[in-house]
């Protein structure tokens, strides 16, 4: 079974910058597109950014802008360098990658901005 694994997650002063990454422990094959998703405390899933097969990115409006999302399909892995930090960006960031058929998903990685 393919794992995700994230990296980068930490304490960061507001108007600081941090980069996270997500690299698959196999091969994942007919990849459709790559994601990442934060959660708050009591709020729902939300996307933050997306990069099709094709190279096409979206953000959620509060990131647009700050937040950059990239990947390395050789290496199966998708990152996200978030700049400007803001306290609301504080979450548990997750990264996803999704086939026709599946969507993995990682652990999760703890992202703090403090003042």
């Amino acid at each position: 079974q393919v794992q995700l694994v994230e990296s980068g997650g930490g304490l960061v002063q507001a108007g600081g910058s941090l980069r996270l990454s997500c690299a698959a422990s196999g091969s994942i094959f007919g990849i459709n597109g790559m994601g990442w998703y934060r959660q708050a405390p009591g709020k729902q899933r939300e996307l933050v950014a997306g990069i099709t097969s094709g190279g096409s990115t979206n953000y959620a409006d509060s990131v647009k802008g700050r937040f950059t999302i990239s990947r390395d399909n050789a290496k199966t892995t998708v990152y996200l360098q978030m700049n400007s930090l803001k306290l609301e960006d504080t979450a548990v960031y997750y990264c996803n990658i999704f086939t026709q058929f599946y969507h993995y998903w990682g652990q999760g990685t703890q992202v703090t901005v403090s003042k």
